[in-house]
């Protein structure tokens, strides 16, 4: 695996770009009972020299794929009908984000409203690292995950947060049917990020955070390429 850190801008800059997002990739599988992507070859270099110079070749892939897959962004209509789909999230509610990290203890499923009772979380991008990315791509993943709970949304969302992510399988408990933090946080056009990973590569504060999806009409999911934009060290 490559690493998600990576220098912004040219030579001499101060900044760094860390990658919080998976990658999507055939055959994967994000949330069980959800198909996994199918990525192939829709016109394969062999094939496109047919077209084009001998000495020259593009290649055009196909994907196949539910909108939660890898990493990806809620807008409010993946909950309410009425909601802001994919295509029309503000760019100021999904990029450029001051961004904090909430830290949670091994163990702790159960994410009450007291683990942000100490943040200052108006305006901020309120990231959940819980470690949980460890078992991406097991069944462990899907099994006894950590969640936030319902009072912990209205927190985040009568405290101003501008959006809010966990590197876990989902934001609710799955075993609740009402979904209460999807159904808050999205009910006051708080987007949210899910299947964060590598989030003890950021820092605790001074950053900013970015997830900014593919422009796509009548959505209400869609994965993103997730990061944090740090001040490098001199």
């Amino acid at each position: 695996m490559t690493s998600p850190e990576t220098p912004a801008g040219g030579a001499g800059s101060h900044l760094k770009l860390i990658d919080v997002s998976h990658v999507i990739e055939d055959g994967m599988v994000t949330y069980k009972g959800l198909p996994a992507p199918s990525i192939c070859d829709y016109l394969g270099r062999d094939a496109s020299r047919a077209h084009y110079g001998r000495d020259t070749s593009f290649h055009i892939g196909r994907i196949e794929m539910v909108a939660n897959t890898g990493t990806y962004v809620d807008a409010p209509f993946h909950r309410y009908a009425d909601g802001v789909d994919i295509a029309g999230l503000p760019l100021a509610s999904i990029a450029n984000l001051p961004g904090v990290i909430v830290r949670i203890p091994d163990g702790v499923r159960a994410i009450d409203a007291d683990r942000f009772r100490d943040r200052d979380v108006r305006g901020k991008a309120v990231i959940v690292h819980t470690g949980w990315d460890r078992h991406w791509r097991t069944e462990r993943y899907f099994e006894g995950h950590p969640f936030l709970t319902g009072e912990a949304a209205e927190y985040l969302r009568d405290g101003g947060t501008a959006l809010v992510g966990i590197d876990s399988v989902n934001i609710d408990d799955i075993a609740d049917p009402a979904r209460p933090v999807h159904t808050t946080l999205l009910g006051a056009g708080i987007p949210i990020v899910e299947h964060l990973c590598r989030l003890d590569a950021l820092p605790d504060s001074g950053f900013a955070f970015y997830a900014a999806p593919a422009r796509v009409k009548g959505l209400g999911s869609f994965p993103v390429r997730a990061f944090g934009l740090i001040p490098a060290c001199p």
